[in-house]
């Protein structure tokens, strides 16, 4: 590995070397280009990942001055998958210069994928704020090219988020809206129930019966098959435990559902906590009598 990185610091020297010489216009920065790109393959051969993703910055750098917004993009984006093993923060800073070079250059769908993936960065150090910020310039990147699977594959991340996050409206916006979009959709109308429970759950967690019950109406109406689905059965029940304020019933109905249907890890935080508000309501009925 160290002859690797040997020869990588050799190439890099012969690079900087050229750009120190003369050369006509733009020939010391192909030649330049064309030895920093040798010596980040060799040092990505040698693991040395920050060397490589400090060179392929030299190599984007090079691009830049040649007017090749393309190769620069692609070169940042190297960078970024360098650093990405050794410094989230350089990856991501790397990720946003490619990412800002294909939309300035209209490669909008590359855009989009480095978008998401910085959300997804996000993800892994649960930082879901900006997790869902770059969930949503990616969803609006995907919209813009029509790519609609990956643009809802977004926002359901958004939604999930939200949810967690206790913007439980904004989550149900997003569930509602993707259900409404996947019942003319033959692929996708399978899942219409799965988004109409999320919805349902997050209403729910807002705790309004009300709301709940007009939801479960709007629900039908949507998809005339929800009424007879197990997903209707659950938010019906749930709704009628949370009116009666009967914990017990509450439980129950979740435990027919899971034993069916596994809930996900989702789902059981977000219903742990409608369970939460109904205890702490029945325990300040119990202390009024």
């Amino acid at each position: 590995m160290s002859d690797q990185i040997a020869k990588g610091d050799d190439f890099q020297r012969r690079a900087e070397k050229k750009l120190k010489g003369w050369g006509l216009f733009g020939s010391k920065h192909e030649d330049a280009a064309e030895l920093y790109e040798k010596a980040g393959n060799f040092y990505k051969l040698g693991k040395s990942w920050d060397k490589a993703g400090a060179v392929y910055v030299k190599l984007a750098e090079c691009y830049l001055k040649m007017d090749s917004k393309h190769e620069a993009a692609n070169a940042y984006a190297d960078a970024a998958h360098c650093y990405k093993k050794t410094n989230t923060a350089e990856c991501v800073s790397h990720l946003e210069k490619a990412l800002n070079l294909f939309m300035e250059i209209g490669r909008l769908s590359m855009s989009a994928r480095y978008c998401k993936e910085i959300a997804e960065l996000y993800e892994q150090e649960e930082n879901l704020k900006q997790a869902m910020v770059y969930y949503d310039k990616a969803a609006d990147l995907y919209q813009g090219e029509e790519v609609n699977t990956s643009a809802n594959q977004c926002n359901l991340k958004i939604a999930q988020f939200a949810a967690q996050l206790e913007q439980y409206q904004k989550a149900i916006d997003i569930f509602e809206n993707i259900a409404r979009q996947s019942l003319n959709n033959n692929l996708l109308k399978y899942g219409v129930k799965g988004h109409l429970l999320n919805a349902g759950i997050c209403q729910l967690c807002k705790g309004d019966v009300v709301a709940i019950t007009n939801a479960l109406d709007k629900y039908q109406d949507m998809d005339p098959t929800f009424s007879g689905s197990r997903e209707y059965r659950l938010l019906a029940d749930l709704a009628a435990s949370i009116d009666e304020e009967d914990v017990v019933k509450f439980t129950d109905a979740i435990k027919e559902y899971d034993s069916m249907t596994k809930l996900d890890a989702w789902k059981t935080t977000l219903l742990l906590r409608v369970k939460d508000l109904l205890k702490a309501k029945e325990m300040e009925e119990d202390d009024l009598t």
